[in-house]
């Protein structure tokens, strides 16, 4: 099992930066390095939408094209926990974060919500002027 708590929504204008954190409890005995994470999003109304994944060793990341360049997805295995840095934040960019992992995906399955086994209870990012 693991167990995901993520922080640092909140509101903000269009440009602001936030730093969204999620931290993991893994008490299956394997390491938190052994599961890739990703970050998702959903706004009312809509399906949750991929924005960022990390494999597990934090050396390869993907992102939703509409995030490249002012999103950055990052890891620190030894404290557990998974980072998502938006800048330049536009109003499009209203949703319910949610980080998940999962310790068996394949590279095809990272962008797909359905794929992973565990999720956090998300946090709120409003970015309006």
């Amino acid at each position: 099992q693991v167990l995901l708590v993520e922080s640092g929504g909140g509101l903000v204008q269009p440009g602001d930066s936030l730093r969204l954190s999620c931290a993991a409890s893994v008490d299956s005995g394997r390491a938190f390095s052994a599961y890739a994470t990703g970050w998702f999003r959903r706004t009312p109304g809509k399906e949750r939408e991929f924005v960022a994944a990390i494999r597990r060793s934090g050396t390869n990341t993907y992102y939703v094209d509409s995030v490249k360049g002012r999103f950055t997805i990052s890891r620190d295995n030894a404290k557990n926990m998974v980072y998502l840095q938006m800048n330049s934040l536009k109003t499009e960019d209203t949703a319910v974060y949610y980080c998940a992992a999962d310790s068996g995906l394949i590279l095809s399955q990272i962008r797909v919500p359905g794929a992973y086994d565990y999720w956090g209870q998300g946090t709120q990012v409003t970015v309006s002027s």
